[in-house]
């Protein structure tokens, strides 16, 4: 090696005493620029620019009076976006009106691997829990092997599992939605703001969901272990919040994505916030819609849904209404 080379590649350095050269080696560190954020659908279409009199950080947010159907607020509600795990609110209601029963044990196979986003689950190949356990573990902790393991022991299979998704969504009229596997990890699963609402509505009717939905832990056995979940979704531990229903969701395309059902101000709501950017913003959303709902200067625009009042704000600024297909 000629001594430029070594020179390059190391230093040596003498160390009297002990008889022996240490020798240091200088490595370079070639430092690769970080890889750019994937955008969420909402980002590309610009929908993160729309401005509402909350701030809030979600581009799509929808609250619906459950009994009298009076939109409270409405930002970019008709706009079509992935929505992640909400997709597990569908998959949970094809599975409740299956009638197949919640006791038949399922096994997780390779079938239910993640090949879309390759995400991990502690429920390995093999692990047989029941179809109750699954359901459970799908809409409190959004586990989506279970999810899939759902979908794939429904009668003829995951295509008709999925089949039946999209048939319940069209019956329910959500002519904005499209299912292609029971999870929420594949981007091509996807609906509006005022879709969403309508399914929470239809899943509220199954005592089931709300009470797996609103399940705040849960232990399960699998083999020789004892397999501790909780819920994604804090707000169910929060005593400021009556929760009925809720779902959370996210993958990169989609953003951070929550659905509940809640009592708030003495009415039953129907909450929906797509496309929140930052991991902890979609509950701060909720937490600013909570407290508006909660205040004195709350101004009722009505049922047309076009505008998000306040008392401070002019109640003429309109709230954009973007169709994303």
């Amino acid at each position: 090696m000629s001594s430029s080379r070594a020179a390059a590649s190391r230093s040596v350095v003498s160390s009297r005493g002990k008889g022996k050269a240490a020798v240091a080696a200088k490595r370079s560190v070639v430092r690769l620029p970080a890889e750019p954020a994937r955008q969420s659908f909402g980002q590309l279409y610009g929908l993160h620019d729309t401005q509402d009199p909350l701030s809030l950080k979600s581009s799509v947010a929808y609250v619906l009076d459950q009994d009298t159907n009076e939109v409270l607020i409405s930002k970019n509600s008709q706009a079509v976006l992935p929505i992640a795990s909400i997709t597990k609110l569908m998959t949970a209601v094809v599975v409740s009106e299956s009638q197949q029963s919640l006791q038949e044990v399922l096994t997780i196979s390779q079938d239910d691997v993640d090949t879309e986003k390759g995400s991990s689950s502690r429920l390995q190949v093999g692990s047989q829990l029941t179809r109750g356990e699954m359901l459970h573990l799908a809409l409190m902790s959004s586990e989506n092997r279970a999810a899939n393991a759902l979908g794939r022991h429904h009668p003829g299979g995951l295509s008709s599992f999925v089949a039946a998704m999209n048939s319940k969504a069209r019956q329910l009229g959500m002519h904005d939605t499209r299912y292609v596997e029971p999870t929420g990890l594949s981007s091509q699963n996807q609906s509006s703001a005022q879709d969403l609402a309508t399914l929470v509505k239809a899943a509220y009717n199954f005592p089931l969901i709300r009470e797996l939905s609103t399940s705040p832990e849960y232990q399960v056995s699998v083999g020789q272990r004892q397999l501790n979940y909780h819920t994604t979704n804090r707000l169910v531990l929060n005593p400021n919040w009556d929760i009925g229903l809720q779902k959370t969701g996210y993958i990169s395309e989609a953003g951070q994505c929550l659905v509940m059902q809640a009592q708030l101000a003495g009415r039953k709501l129907i909450l929906v916030l797509l496309d929140s950017a930052g991991k902890y913003s979609r509950i701060g959303d909720a937490e600013r819609i909570r407290q508006w709902l909660m205040s004195s200067d709350v101004v009722s625009m009505g049922s047309s849904g076009r505008r998000l009042g306040v008392l401070n704000t002019p109640v003429g600024a309109p709230v954009v209404q973007s169709a994303v297909r």
